[in-house]
């Protein structure tokens, strides 16, 4: 579970993100101030250097499309949809070639015999 330090800096970066204000440990630090909470003095800049470079507003937006779906369901995959289509196929091929397993059952060893 995350603690309040890092719940507070994390609205803080969204609050800056939501005004188009870059990211600083210095502004998460004044707006922590403002909001009177107390945070140690490494958080705010840990957060800030995390976020560097990232588009927070893109990030949330893009939250659901591709999360989890595997190597192929990122950026690559949005932006070479014809490639990962065909990847896909030569996969199951590869698949349907391979001998078939034995099951523990075929070679006598079941569980319950």
């Amino acid at each position: 579970m995350a603690s309040t330090t890092e719940i507070a800096c994390v609205y803080s970066a969204l609050i800056l993100a939501d005004d188009d204000i870059a990211i600083t440990g210095e502004k998460i630090q004044t707006i922590l101030k403002a909001a009177n909470v107390d945070v140690e003095p490494y958080w705010p800049g840990l957060f800030a250097k995390a976020l560097e470079g990232v588009n927070v507003k893109e990030l949330i937006t893009n939250i659901g499309s591709g999360v989890g779906g595997g190597g192929a369901a990122g950026p690559a995959a949005a932006a070479a949809p014809d490639a990962v289509a065909a990847a896909a196929p030569a996969k199951e091929e590869k698949k349907k070639e391979s001998e078939p397993e034995e099951s523990d059952d075929d070679m006598g060893l079941g569980l319950f015999d």
